[in-house]
Parts: C-alpha cells; sequence; structure tokens
C-alpha cells in the first residue's frame, strides 16, 4: 500500500514537472499524447489524476475555443518545487529531452489550427489560424466544394502555415 501512494505521489509530481518545463497551457488532448508515447501511466489514470490534480488546485483547465487546456498553477508550482527530489533522474531526463525535441510542434500545434465544417451538402468552410502570444496573426475561412479538399487545406496549413502566412503577407504588401 506505501509503494502504491509513493507511485500515485511520483506520478502527479510527473505531470506536474512536465506542465511546469513547457511553461505555457497546453491542450488535453497534446498532454495525453506526451504521457502516452513515453508510457508514463495509462490512459485512465492520467485523467484520473488531472481532475484530482485540477480539484486540488495545483493544475488549472481553461476552455477557449472549444479546446480545453491545461497549465500548472502557482501552488502547483510550490508543491513540485517542494518534492522535485522525489521524481527520478531517469524521469525528469526524458521529460527535458522529449520537451527540447518536440517543442516546436508542441508550440506549433498550440498557435495553429485548422477545422474544417459542412456549409451544406455541396461545400465545406475550412478555417485556418495563426496565433502568437495570444495575438491573432491570421484567421482566414474559406469556402470550398469537397471534403477531401478541406482536409488538404487544413493538412497544409497545419504544415506550412507560416510559410503561408508570409506568402500572404508579401503579396498584400508588394507593389
Amino acid at each position: 500500500m506505501f509503494e502504491d501512494t509513493l507511485e500515485l505521489a511520483e506520478n502527479k509530481l510527473l505531470l506536474l514537472y512536465i506542465l511546469h518545463k513547457l511553461e505555457f497551457p497546453i491542450s488535453k488532448n497534446q498532454f495525453t499524447e506526451i504521457i502516452l508515447e513515453n508510457n508514463f501511466m495509462n490512459y485512465f489514470i492520467l485523467q484520473q489524476y488531472i481532475s484530482e490534480l485540477i480539484s486540488s488546485n495545483f493544475v488549472k483547465s481553461e476552455q477557449k475555443d472549444n479546446k480545453h487546456s491545461v497549465s500548472i498553477t502557482h501552488s502547483g508550482t510550490k508543491v513540485l518545487n517542494l518534492f522535485i527530489n522525489r521524481l527520478s533522474i531517469d524521469k525528469k531526463d526524458l521529460i527535458d529531452k522529449y520537451i527540447s525535441s518536440n517543442l516546436h510542434n508542441i508550440k506549433n500545434a498550440i498557435s495553429v489550427t485548422a477545422d474544417y465544417t459542412i456549409a451544406n451538402k455541396n461545400s465545406f468552410i475550412v478555417d485556418l489560424k495563426a496565433i502568437e502570444n495570444d495575438i491573432t496573426l491570421i484567421d482566414i475561412k474559406l469556402n470550398v466544394v469537397s471534403n477531401k479538399q478541406a482536409r488538404d487545406l487544413c493538412n497544409k496549413w497545419k504544415s506550412s502555415s507560416s510559410e503561408i502566412y508570409n506568402k500572404i503577407i508579401n503579396l498584400l504588401t508588394n507593389d
């Protein structure tokens, strides 16, 4: 039973450590992906721990534009600082390496969105956005005629948004 309590505490500290290292809110889906990719715990335990950390006010959950994000609170940071030595060095190193090699992708997924909806039976509305530091850089809505075209636009935006943004700016500012 004592080992279960230690594992529970270490897993919650691990979650706080990841949020602390990221230094910005992250979507629940991305957070889940980080945990599952590194085999830290299973999905159901993760969801339970996130809920417990939120109700303890160590993690803050926010909803903005129909997206749920989580971030560490001031109380969560204080608890992490008090008990950080209980996290294994191997796990901290693994997290540090994962975050440093994936930080660009994580930030890009937060600041670049691409969604589409059905406008009517023959058209789709594609919504492409780029946000930086809570400032919308660009927000484009396009009407296209096929589901495939909508998906292709979303995929292209997600993979090349900065290039596309720069091309649009250049087209609009050059004579």
